[in-house]
């Protein structure tokens, strides 16, 4: 028993030292850097925090990220999981439905960049299209319409993947309990609410972590094609976070990755124990 231990040790070392080199001990500096002047290199507490939290710029950001996360996260669990059931439902049309939602996972973010520039730059096709029946379009990336074309960019983006996660977790659902419920009277959608929606809480909380994680690699598509300071609806934080590393304003950045790191840890086990109940 004793050596089978080892081996395991053995086996889990390499990918332990690898995370330890590159997230945990990079973390812990960033927390230090957290309480100390950049320039100096003193210790200096809670200033950091306190200079983060005024400043008007992370303001913004912080509410144009938390609006993003509760606007396009539940529009992905909704309709990853409808998309999910219906599946299950029809297995004739399954297979070319679930390659059309996965396509999305293996263009290149550039080429979808490529995409937005040529659908809502000021010369675009949308643009183009209007001005057909005489109507002169703005550069939709420059106005409040950006907010949801970043929107409809992560859902498109992630959709494919959600709802195979959704099919992992309902093909686990044991086949019975539905033939007991509708030998009881049970029609589909009380199927839904009562046998498949209480057996998905693993699976809720893995894709609820998972899409949160993913809501914030959307940077890139705002980034390359809005640049640096995008529409005022779209600035989140990682367009901050660029800027202040850009300006090597390294100790407020720090701050506000730690600040940013608590929350989400809070938000993660707030999932966890909604998950055990």
């Amino acid at each position: 028993m004793k050596k089978r231990w080892v081996t395991g040790y053995f086996f889990i070392m390499p990918g332990f030292i690898g995370i330890l080199i590159f997230i945990i001990l990079p973390y812990i500096d960033v927390v230090r850097r957290a309480f100390m002047q950049a320039a100096t290199g003193n210790f200096i507490g809670m200033a950091n925090f306190m200079e983060v939290f005024q400043n008007k710029a992370f303001a913004l950001a912080m509410g144009n990220t938390v609006h993003f996360v509760a606007v396009c996260i539940p529009i992905l669990l909704s309709l990853s999981l409808g998309i999910a059931v219906l599946l299950t439902k029809n297995s004739q049309v399954s297979k070319i439905i679930k390659t059309g939602v996965l396509v999305p996972m293996a263009i290149p973010v550039a080429s979808v960049v490529l995409l937005w520039q040529f659908l809502f730059s000021g010369n675009g096709f949308l643009n183009g299209f209007l001005h057909i029946f005489g109507v002169n379009g703005p550069n939709w990336m420059n106005t409040s319409y950006s907010f949801w074309i970043l929107v409809f960019s992560y859902v498109w983006k992630n959709l494919g993947y959600t709802v195979i996660l959704w099919l992992a977790g309902i093909s686990m659902i044991p086949g019975d309990i539905y033939e007991a419920a509708r030998v009881d009277g049970a029609g589909e959608w009380q199927c839904f609410w009562k046998m498949t929606i209480p057996n998905l809480k693993g699976t809720f909380f893995t894709v609820t972590v998972i899409s949160l994680l993913n809501s914030f690699k959307v940077f890139r598509e705002a980034y390359l094609v809005a640049g640096d300071y995008p529409h005022g609806s779209i600035y989140l934080l990682q367009h901050l976070f660029n800027n202040w590393f850009r300006n090597l304003e390294l100790d407020k950045m720090a701050a506000g990755a730690v600040s940013l790191s608590v929350v989400l840890l809070v938000l993660i086990l707030g999932l966890w124990g909604r998950r055990k109940e």
